[in-house]
């Protein structure tokens, strides 16, 4: 690793000088005097920048181990190892969980009275950090990890207390703000969630009118391909199970609304392509968890592989023929019309008596859900083939053309919220990571008044 030059008045010093780095519980050893139960931390319980407990296990300890393990206020949490990107990462311990312990793949590091812990955990996730234990780490495919005597190695840069202090008073806030963020995204997509169920149930009516825009807000029309609503709560795992095996069970038909076979306002598309060994195709794919049809890659004829593929056009709903138990389908947006796909997917229209965008939303309903289970057949989960014949035979509860619009406009609101919240916290994100760069590093210098 090269070392870039420090302040003068910034001492380094190996991390054992200033801190004690304390190794963790190993699973599986029978405690057989005087036992008892307690919580402890998993890797997957130290993320970078934060901790998620909200899966927290539990494990039969002697009583007389359990403060050589115990997780004190303070403690900056670290992982021994994982994807090659997330070496050094951790958070601080606020003792969020009392009499919790921490296994032996998860380092604690108690830092003396000259350190800050907010100050080494950011040190640490910065750039300078990661670049000395990806350089000292023991690697394999796609895997790194670090033992303690490389942690308690690990060189401090170390300025004043009163800068340290200085320092995390100024990336707290953006802490702070990302944080809220968070927690508002998090509440959007739960609140999405809960009324696209109730909505498209009839459970909740919208029965006060309103104008409708006759153009869509899809995030992906209005803001061109990107991350959208669906996949961000994918990405933050509020996603239960990709599949529902669940018998379709449809309730009482909202008064208003009719009873319609789906074969009744979907027809089945194709539309073959002979392919040009010299011309540039786009090839989509559709995510699990109805997350989307997306980009896969931009192929010339002579490059494809399976030589039977089939256009689509904008408003299709393209439905993996092999993944759709998994959620794998979507509508496919103006963005991505004339790209092609396989014979492993199944292509279907809209008729004038339903919205395109109200049926990609009804695919997110439990019942839905299930009928897409219930109409693949296979020996298992992952070799199921989706049968469109006979999911076409089942019946859905469709509301009048005016409703079903307003329904899409105050879904595609809420999405189009969340991806705009989204693109503004990783934005914060990454004026963090370069606050952070030169801040640590002392590039940037706050007022000597601040610190003394």
């Amino acid at each position: 690793m090269t070392y870039r030059l420090f302040p003068i008045d910034w001492e380094r010093v190996p991390l054992s000088r200033v801190a004690d780095v304390q190794t963790g519980l190993a699973l599986g050893k029978e405690a057989k005097v005087d036992p008892m139960r307690l919580p402890y931390l998993r890797v997957a319980n130290v993320q970078d920048g934060f901790l998620d407990l909200s899966e927290i296990k539990e494990v039969v300890i002697e009583r007389s181990q359990v403060s050589r393990y115990s997780l004190r206020p303070g403690d900056v949490l670290m992982t021994e190892g994982g994807d090659f990107d997330k070496l050094g990462r951790g958070y601080i311990w606020h003792n969020e969980i009392p009499n919790c312990l921490h296994q032996n793949h998860i380092f604690v590091v108690r830092p003396h009275s000259e350190l800050l812990p907010y100050f080494l955990a950011a040190l640490t996730s910065s750039d300078y950090g990661r670049a000395y234990f990806q350089s000292c780490s023991k690697k394999s495919t796609n895997l790194a990890s670090i033992n303690s005597s490389q942690l308690k190695a690990f060189p401090v840069p170390l300025p004043s207390i009163r800068e340290q202090e200085a320092i995390t008073s100024v990336l707290s806030v953006w802490d702070r703000g990302i944080r809220q963020l968070t927690d508002l995204i998090t509440a959007k997509l739960r609140l999405k969630q809960w009324l696209t169920q109730e909505l498209l149930t009839g459970t909740l009516r919208l029965d006060t009118p309103w104008k409708v825009r006759p153009a869509s807000t899809r995030p992906e029309d209005s803001l061109g391909v990107g991350l959208s609503a669906t996949a961000i709560e994918v990405e933050r795992g509020l996603n239960q199970k990709s599949y529902d095996e669940g018998i379709p069970m449809l309730g009482r038909c909202p008064v208003g609304w009719r009873p319609t076979r789906l074969r009744e306002v979907l027809s089945i598309a194709e539309r073959p392509v002979k392919l040009d060994p010299d011309q540039t195709y786009r090839l989509v794919t559709a995510k699990r968890y109805r997350a989307g049809i997306v980009p896969r890659e931009d192929l010339r004829g002579h490059q494809i592989k399976t030589p039977t593929q089939f256009e689509t056009k904008a408003g299709d709903f393209l439905i993996s023929r092999r993944q759709i138990v998994h959620g794998a389908c979507g509508l496919v947006p103006r963005t991505l019309d004339g790209a092609i796909v396989s014979n492993e997917y199944s292509c279907v229209r809209t008729s004038d008596a339903i919205d395109s965008s109200f049926f990609e939303y009804l695919t997110h309903t439990k019942y839905l859900q299930r009928t897409f289970y219930q109409s693949s057949v296979g020996v298992t989960v992952e070799k199921m083939i989706f049968r469109i014949d006979q999911w076409l035979k089942y019946e859905v509860h469709l509301p009048p053309l005016e409703e079903q619009r307003r329904i899409v406009e105050l879904l595609s609101a809420i999405d189009l919220e969340i991806v705009l919240l989204d693109r503004l916290q990783k934005a914060l994100t990454e004026q963090k990571k370069g606050l952070m760069q030169k801040l640590l590093t002392g590039e940037v210098r706050l007022r000597s008044s601040q610190f003394g």
